[in-house]
């Protein structure tokens, strides 16, 4: 979430489990702002915080300062109440804070190079893993409690990566994704796959976490991008998409198994007929789309898909499409919204519905502290 850049007014950035809400800080202060709305829900105006991770939509905040102050210490984790404005309970580690993740069951603390696993009501430690220096503090989560992983990187020379069971409190399994190191991984909300990046991005990897094979190797372009984002839908139901930013300022869609005519003429090629879906996927550009220049070049942006919807098309009762809805934070201090929908033909086309100043989100109807 943290970007420590001064060339941005937005520090970090963060949404909630289910992406109903969001979080952002600046300089001088945090906010949670409802997703669907725009409203502000609360603002807290006493520093910088580097981290604050929502548990759902619920009071409690896990927040991380700065250390801009000697109150905001960057190795101080304090979980906060925003109805009572108070602190809940603090915890200091030895070295600064990288990353925080929580669901109902569990709080996952990221260091350089341990990761602590709480239980979340009751605060005892539950493991240590020790990791690889991972100074970018890369880790997914998948807020499920049936399918609640920890992802990690497990190289600083390769893209490797160490999938954990938090509910089970083991390792589950070692993926190789990628030749170079990670620079984003991302987790769906089911745990059933894990997206991955490398430094030169390139070439997104999706594999399915269970049986730790790769699905899909999608192509985002041919010249290296910085990823500074990866999100899955946060659908259960329906096949999932991935949404991607890199520093070409572009948006990038890969669809997961939403069938097309186009799909089913090519399993229908000899081609086809041969190679198993996997290798027609990762052969398939048709599985990719793209909204250029969402936010200038080199800005640092987050998207995620919020919604999806799937849609049975007039003239065909056979094919269903795809309608979702994304949400897109740019750290220049923009907030954006899309409606993306693919057509029977795998045509996509990209409406923007919102757009707005995140500096600006008024504070009139909002509980503030």
């Amino acid at each position: 979430m943290a970007n420590h850049s001064s060339a941005y007014p937005i520090i970090g950035a963060s949404f909630n489990q289910d992406n109903s809400g969001f979080a952002i800080s600046t300089k001088d202060c945090f906010k949670i702002i409802d997703s669907n709305t725009g409203r502000l829900c609360y603002e807290r105006a006493v520093g910088t915080f580097i981290i604050v991770e929502m548990l759902y939509s619920s009071s409690l905040l896990a927040i991380v300062g700065a250390g801009e102050q000697p109150s905001l210490s960057p190795r101080r984790l304090c979980l906060f109440n925003t109805t009572t404005g108070a602190p809940l309970r603090e915890m200091t580690f030895l070295t600064s804070i990288l990353s925080v993740r929580l669901n109902r069951k569990r709080l996952v603390v990221v260091l350089l190079e341990k990761t602590y696993i709480y239980d979340t009501n009751s605060l005892s430690m539950l493991d240590t893993i020790d990791t690889v220096s991972n100074s970018k503090g890369l880790c997914a989560f998948s807020p499920s409690l049936d399918g609640c992983f920890l992802a990690l990187p497990a190289s600083t020379t390769k893209g490797a990566v160490l999938v954990y069971n938090v509910m089970e409190l083991q390792l589950h399994c070692e993926i190789d994704a990628h030749r170079s190191p990670l620079a984003a991984i991302a987790l769906s909300s089911s745990g059933k796959y894990i997206a991955t990046a490398s430094e030169q991005g390139t070439i997104i990897r999706v594999h399915l976490v269970l049986e730790a094979t790769k699905s899909y190797s999608f192509r985002r372009g041919s010249y290296p991008s910085t990823i500074f984002s990866l999100s899955f839908s946060p659908s259960l139901q329906l096949p999932d998409i991935l949404a991607a930013t890199s520093s070409s300022g572009s948006v990038h869609i890969f669809s997961l198994g939403f069938e097309t005519n186009q799909r089913s003429k090519k399993s229908g090629s000899f081609l086809g007929s041969i190679l198993p879906d996997s290798v027609n996927d990762a052969l398939d550009p048709a599985h990719h789309h793209v909204l250029h220049n969402a936010v200038s070049a080199g800005v640092r942006s987050y998207a995620v898909v919020r919604k999806v919807d799937k849609v049975v098309d007039s003239s065909s009762s056979e094919i269903a499409l795809c309608r979702a809805v994304i949400s897109l934070i740019a750290y220049n201090g923009y907030f954006q919204e899309y409606t993306f929908t693919l057509n029977s033909q795998n045509e996509s086309t990209w409406s923007l519905e919102r757009e707005f100043n995140l500096l600006g989100v008024s504070s009139g109807n909002a509980e503030t502290s």
